[in-house]
């Protein structure tokens, strides 16, 4: 449970952030296409090695980012958009991986692939999942004002500076880094849970960016405790929980959240006076 809690707490001090720039840039199914796509990466490394850490992270981080690469090429040289061409990949990307699984694993390690477990992370799983988030964390220091201003005016970005596209390149690589470091824990299919659900539910609480990502982290580390301890007392699997916990306080934001809340949208508001 310890090694669970500090795994938890590190995970949504890196993709707290995260997710609230995916947020603020509309590319929230952008994650959820990423979490998929690193399953036929994870699922060749189980497949050479079992359930080998390093095997498994780096075929999940390559997997990534050939998948990231290939639906922007996809993109920029054919009619389709970057949603139909990553919805595309994602979908072969998990009937491949589940297919590799199978090749050679059980059931069971079928289901610790895509929903991972957070009771078994070990110390090299912590380090890695620390590592990332240390590396994400600087990255975003110093590219915090680029990003902030690619979400809030792209075009005026462009037009005083050219480091859209690498600043872009830069944060699907956050992205993907993230979700391997949550792979470890809650495997391809919930992994991109602690990274959306506090940063929607931090949007329902303060508009201003800085302000969100301190939400958003600090709605992902209470998910994480609580989930934990759902599943200690209730026997839950502890992965489902602490996402579940992450839905509890972002249906919560969506009815008391003071920005946009629909409670608080639905109350009668003060007429402006002179």
């Amino acid at each position: 449970m310890r090694r669970s809690l500090f795994g938890a707490l590190v995970l949504a001090l890196g993709a707290g952030p995260v997710g609230v720039f995916l947020m603020l840039r509309r590319m929230s199914l952008t994650g959820d296409a990423m979490a998929h796509a690193i399953l036929p990466g994870a699922a060749i490394g189980f497949l050479i090695a079992g359930l080998s850490l390093p095997a498994m992270t780096l075929g999940g981080l390559t997997a990534g980012i050939v998948v990231a690469v290939l639906s922007g090429l996809v993109t920029r040289y054919t009619v389709l958009k970057e949603d139909a061409s990553l919805a595309a990949f994602y979908l072969l990307s998990l009937a491949l991986g589940v297919t590799i699984v199978s090749l050679r694993g059980s059931s069971v390690d079928l289901m610790h692939v895509l929903f991972g477990s957070v009771l078994a992370l070990d110390d090299a799983a912590l380090i890695l999942i620390a590592g990332i988030t240390s590396v994400t964390l600087l990255i975003l220091a110093a590219t915090y004002r680029g990003l902030v201003m690619e979400c809030v005016d792209p075009v005026y970005l462009r037009s005083v500076a050219r480091i859209g596209t690498p600043l872009h390149l830069v944060f699907l690589g956050l992205v993907v880094l993230n979700l391997v470091g949550g792979f470890q824990a809650l495997g391809t299919l919930l992994a991109v849970g602690l990274m959306m659900l506090p940063a929607a539910t931090a949007r329902f609480w303060s508009a201003d960016v800085t302000m969100m990502v301190v939400i958003a982290v600090a709605t992902g580390m209470l998910s994480g405790m609580g989930g934990l301890l759902l599943s200690y007392h209730h026997g839950l699997p502890a992965g489902p929980a602490i996402i579940l916990v992450a839905g509890i306080a972002y249906l919560i934001s969506l009815f008391l959240g003071r920005e946009s809340g629909l409670i608080r949208a639905a109350l009668p508001r003060r007429h402006l006076e002179a």
